[in-house]
């Protein structure tokens, strides 16, 4: 909800002061300009996107408003989850989870954790690389090396929406200058009527300017920001994953490899030794 707290801030903050030094908030409203550079910006965003960067940009504005979908329950899942396999494969032997890592949408294990399983590229990360260790006989380098390469480029993937924002609220002040030159022009045709006339078109003109800088920085540039923010924390997972499992390739029991995936987490979210103990314990 800190989204909303600040937007309401930002655009609270311009609309009182610009009202305490009498001016009228009625003269701001100029829709057409609005039309033009917010029409503009989504048209540029749509050149310059692929399909799929436009689909994920859209997908993550439930996150950017309400609040990051990672949390430290999400947390104490995938490590749950890492220790449940872990345990199994230790007790049964790896050929033992074969099943669960071939079809995770179907497998007992996954399901005890919905919010992992309904997660299809994350789950389907885990069970990639333990169907890895199970089918071959790679050493723990050879497959850290593997991991960091996947996990570099779903970093990227996750990263596009946000760095597409981006240069949209860069591109939103030359909107605006665009909206304000047609402003202008608007005001040159009508340069013989009444002054009321012409200044009401200065107005609406200068208001084009004043949007796309507002805009940019007060709203479509913070969104940016906390795209990039979230895809941080998304790959927090896999990087907690990868620690578990190479730490388990070493020899450490499930135990410790998960407490190696839980070091790797942002403090800010981090579950406690004692919170994650107790959870496997109980498994």
């Amino acid at each position: 909800m800190l989204f909303i707290l600040g937007v309401v801030v930002v655009f609270g903050s311009v609309g009182v002061g610009y009202v305490m030094s009498h001016g009228q908030l009625l003269a701001l409203w100029q829709p057409f300009e609005i039309l033009i550079i917010c029409g503009a910006a989504f048209g540029a965003f749509l050149l310059s996107n692929p399909w799929h960067v436009v689909w994920s940009s859209v997908r993550m504005v439930p996150q950017v408003i309400m609040g990051s979908r990672i949390n430290k329950a999400m947390y104490m899942d995938v490590l749950g989850l890492l220790y449940d396999i872990l345990n199994k494969a230790r007790r049964e032997g790896i050929m033992a989870i074969e099943s669960d890592v071939e079809n995770p949408e179907t497998s007992a294990i996954f399901s005890r954790y919905p919010v992992i399983q309904a997660n299809t590229e994350l789950s389907f990360f885990i069970a990639d690389y333990f169907r890895i260790i199970a089918a071959g006989n790679l050493t723990s380098f050879e497959l850290e090396s593997l991991m960091d390469q996947e996990i570099e480029a779903r970093l990227h993937e996750l990263e596009q929406p946000g760095m597409a924002v981006g240069k949209v609220a860069d591109a939103l002040p030359g909107f605006g200058i665009v909206a304000a030159v047609l402003g202008i022009v608007i005001t040159m045709g009508a340069i013989g009527g009444e002054i009321e006339e012409i200044g009401a078109h200065v107005a609406a003109a200068l208001v084009g300017t004043f949007s796309g800088v507002l805009l940019a920085y007060g709203l479509v540039g913070p969104m940016a920001s906390v795209m990039r923010h979230l895809a941080e924390e998304e790959i927090k997972l896999y990087e907690a994953t990868k620690a578990c499992v190479i730490a388990s390739l070493n020899g450490l029991p499930p135990q410790l490899a998960v407490e190696f995936g839980r070091k790797s987490l942002f403090t800010h979210g981090r579950p406690s030794f004692d919170e994650v103990e107790s959870k496997v314990r109980s498994r």
